[in-house]
């Protein structure tokens, strides 16, 4: 069994091409975002492919009360939309309830359920009737099989264009391991799967009060995902990562992203 390729925007999943995810891992401001979207973009133009803008507007689930969150769902999803105009990319979000579902659909492409809700059946729900393709990330307490339920959920609310995102399961307290394994198990089911690096090279919790990691790997992991057969890759970046104000450790410096990039389209042309 195969998933059929579709499209998000101008971006192609499963189709020859891999499938690029890229951005900051949330929006701080309209005029940093814009400044990642265009970098990333004459990035990806330069090297023939395209791309979906992603950034979070709320970081819902951070370690502390006191984290950095982002400018809320209107205002995000505002900036988001106006991304999408000006540059003429697709651009995707999490979304945490069916209200921000609601407000969120009108301003993005993609609609990403994060890891730590992906069986919340309502937002499921929501995400799948919105008319919006849908990403599932796949939470780190699941195993590959256990997705096929959530597939259910989306098919029977009417969703065709979903995909799940691998990003590593918990290993012990404090770490994740990913295991390439699942990649080609996903697939088999009959999914498309995409390999989210950098959360997967996370610590969660590894700082006490907020989550620290091992950015350096995720362009590692990447290359392995993209050899085991991934349809995409899941990349955060960031101008400073040690000035980014969520998940700096597990971003990967803008300024390596274009060596990041060329090696695993490289790989996957040779697939």
């Amino acid at each position: 069994m195969k998933a059929k390729p579709f499209k998000i925007g101008s971006a192609t999943l499963g189709g020859r091409n891999l499938l690029l995810i890229l951005g900051p891992c949330v929006l701080e401001s309209e005029k940093s975002a814009f400044r990642a979207a265009r970098a990333l973009k004459t990035l990806t133009d330069r090297l023939g492919v395209p791309f979906i803008f992603k950034a979070s507007y709320d970081k819902a689930n951070r370690t502390s009360g006191r984290s950095f969150r982002g400018p809320g769902v209107r205002e995000g999803c505002a900036i988001l939309g106006k991304i999408r105009h000006e540059l003429g990319l697709p651009v995707t979000t999490d979304v945490h309830s069916p209200s921000d579902v609601e407000i969120a659909a009108e301003h993005v492409d993609l609609l990403q359920i994060p890891a730590f809700l992906c069986r919340q059946t309502d937002l499921i729900v929501a995400a799948a009737k919105s008319g919006r393709a849908v990403n599932v990330k796949k939470g780190q307490f699941l195993s590959p099989w256990e997705i096929a339920p959530i597939a259910e959920k989306l098919r029977r609310a009417g969703c065709r264009k979903f995909f799940f995102t691998e990003r590593g399961s918990t290993f012990g307290y404090n770490n994740l391991v990913a295991d390439m394994r699942s990649i080609p198990w996903i697939r088999e089911q009959g999914y498309h799967v995409v390999f989210d690096a950098t959360h997967s090279v996370q610590r969660p919790g590894g700082g006490g009060d907020r989550t620290t990691g091992d950015g350096k790997l995720a362009p590692v992991l990447a290359a392995a995902a993209v050899a085991a057969g991934a349809d995409g890759v899941f990349l955060e970046t960031h101008e400073r990562p040690s000035r980014a104000p969520s998940d700096g450790p597990n971003q990967i410096p803008l300024a390596e992203m274009p060596a990041v990039l060329r090696k695993l389209l490289a790989i996957r042309h040779a697939l």
